[in-house]
């Protein structure tokens, strides 16, 4: 998924705030998946997956819902809610503050396949990994439970 990300980011389409912070957990969820090849204590390590994994795919429902109108994002990034009277000068002109004057609005979709923004779609199969993660759990654990009956 983050690979996708970046594919994306690197043919023009620029991310947004929240894109951003879709990203953060799905290089969580890479450190753990690398963790496990290590053998290290798996339990931890699999839920701190799955919640990596559940918290991007809640991101990407948020953003969604954001890009759809149903309610309101972060005004940083959003057309709404934004009252330029009581902006400052360095965030009414971004160019005079930074090196990046691009301001990508997180509430305008710039790609969708199937009506489904990138946000839509990392929000399912954001959900889908996460499931994996719960499954890798569950089998965990019932591994330890049988290894336990085995011992008495």
């Amino acid at each position: 998924m983050l690979f996708g990300a970046f594919v994306f980011q690197a043919l023009g389409y620029a991310p947004c705030a929240m894109c951003i912070w879709q990203r953060y957990p799905h290089a969580i969820a890479i450190g753990m998946g690398a963790l496990l090849l290590l053998a290290l204590p798996v339990l931890p390590i699999l839920i701190i997956g799955a919640l990596s994994a559940l918290s991007t795919s809640a991101l990407g429902a948020f953003h969604t819902g954001v890009e759809r109108g149903w309610w309101e994002g972060p005004t940083s990034c959003t057309g709404s809610g934004l009252d330029v009277s009581q902006m400052s000068v360095s965030e009414l002109l971004p160019s005079a503050s930074s090196s990046d004057p691009t301001l990508i609005l997180c509430d305008e979709v710039v790609w969708e396949f199937l009506t489904l923004s990138m946000a839509s779609w990392n929000a399912i199969l954001s959900g889908v990994l996460a499931c994996l993660w719960l499954v890798a759990i569950a089998r965990h654990q019932k591994g330890r439970w049988y290894e336990a009956a085995d011992v008495s």
